[in-house]
């Protein structure tokens, strides 16, 4: 019996047209058959302006995805009282606020507001001087000991954070066209080494992510410039629940998988930054939160992980492993929730980080959930929401779908939307498994 097969010739046939070279590629790198159009923004159809590859841009990511909570429309507490000063519902009794205590209340400077941005925690010389400057004559701001005191911004309580742009402001100056830059072509590309390194100094993880990729020239000054632990410690504070399996991998190139991971990058800075809400906490809330947070610490239910990001726990991180038996099997998908001040009484925010693709999540990341939505109720708590969607990964509702062309294809081509899913996690919800 011959030992030379069919299938062994084959290979050898791959061999020779290939110049002795297999080129085939492994499920991460083979080109995905299915991908959202991203051109243009899916709510404005770009009228706004680019969205440069995100699937909302700038403009309509600050009218429809805050970041203050409280800007989101909450019915419970729009209340109108009666003459005797008492609405009906003054129970729990800090849930409501006294003019006095409002007009008392010291604002707080968001944490966004004082942190730089520089790669190195370092400030440039012309800040300096431009603040010693403004700060008056020598003696303007020192004491009777002769001491200086320049008041710099970012100390807190010198200054109330900046306040959101004017609508009408802001719609005229994106209606306004503007005339093209007199600049050069190709003078950015002809930039000194020096000039640039000087430019990624004041860059902070992501901006540096998205230079690397660039061109090769910057991609290598990049990683001259940052080492890899410091890409790691980046991921570490971007993603604080991701757990990789391996650890001797390049963490630049496992940094920028994870960003290209995220349905929008919007979400990712608005989790980072933490911007707190107007108003004040109530221990309804927190004491709510706390047992919820000691719950999910002590017995977590099973595939599912959520951890608060700020003090006031208003952004969380969570992470959903996708069921046994699912196209999502295997994956881990991260989750941005935003919890109001108003909760429990309104629902938590939640989108999904990573992409995924499925019928009731839409392709900014938005799940099409009811409980969130029309059926909130006390009794559900950030926990149970997270069990719901996972659950939603198994038995998708498509009567009423975030994306109709996928709801389409799961109802009339189930195999061929199963094997997309599954290739979707393959490449972007399998990162912690995969060594690149």
């Amino acid at each position: 019996m011959s030992l030379i097969t069919p299938e062994f010739l084959d290979y050898i046939k791959k061999l020779e047209d290939s110049d002795d070279k297999l080129t085939s590629l492994s499920p991460i790198e083979r080109p995905l058959e299915f991908e959202f159009n991203n051109s243009v923004c899916s709510v404005c159809n770009g009228y706004y302006g680019p969205s440069f590859g995100e699937p909302v841009c700038v403009t309509c990511h600050a009218f429809l995805f805050p970041e203050f909570q409280s800007y989101l429309p909450c019915s419970y507490f729009c209340t109108e009282k009666t003459d005797d000063g008492d609405s009906g519902n003054d129970e729990p009794s800090d849930l409501n606020f006294s003019s006095e205590k409002k007009l008392n209340k010291t604002f707080p400077i968001p944490a966004w507001w004082r942190i730089r941005t520089s790669l190195d925690s370092e400030t440039s010389p012309e800040d300096d001087a431009s603040r010693a400057s403004n700060s008056g004559p020598s003696g303007c701001g020192s004491s009777g000991s002769g001491s200086s005191a320049i008041k710099d911004p970012f100390i807190p309580g010198y200054a109330p954070p900046p306040q959101p742009p004017n609508l009408s402001w802001s719609l005229q100056a994106l209606t306004t066209p503007r005339l093209p830059d007199n600049v050069p072509f190709g003078i950015v590309e002809h930039l000194p080494s020096e000039v640039l390194l000087c430019i990624f100094r004041y860059l902070d993880d992501m901006s540096l992510c998205a230079c690397a990729c660039v061109c090769t020239r910057w991609q290598r000054l990049v990683r001259a410039r940052v080492p890899l632990p410091r890409w790691a410690a980046f991921a570490a504070a971007r993603w604080p629940l991701f757990r990789p399996m391996f650890t001797d991998f390049d963490w630049q190139r496992k940094y920028q998988s994870l960003v290209e991971s995220c349905f929008c990058r919007n979400c990712l800075v608005q989790m980072c930054v933490q911007a707190p809400p107007n108003g004040e906490e109530s221990a309804w809330r927190r004491n709510r939160l706390r047992s919820e947070l000691k719950m999910l610490r002590n017995d977590p239910p099973e595939g599912i992980a959520a951890t608060p990001l700020d003090a006031k726990c208003c952004h969380w991180q969570a992470s959903v492993t996708g069921p046994a038996g699912s196209p999502y099997e295997g994956g881990v998908f991260y989750l941005y929730v935003q919890v109001p001040y108003s909760y429990p009484m309104s629902p938590p925010v939640v989108r999904f980080l990573t992409r995924i693709l499925h019928p009731n999540v839409s392709r900014h990341g938005d799940v099409g959930i009811d409980s969130v939505h029309h059926n909130w109720s006390l009794a559900l708590t950030i926990s149970k929401v997270l069990i719901s969607i996972q659950s939603l990964l198994t038995d998708p509702y498509t009567n009423v779908c975030m994306e109709p062309e996928l709801g389409e294809m799961y109802v009339k081509d189930r195999s061929k939307f199963e094997a997309l899913a599954r290739q979707w996690t393959w490449k972007y919800a399998m990162l912690d498994v995969l060594p690149f």
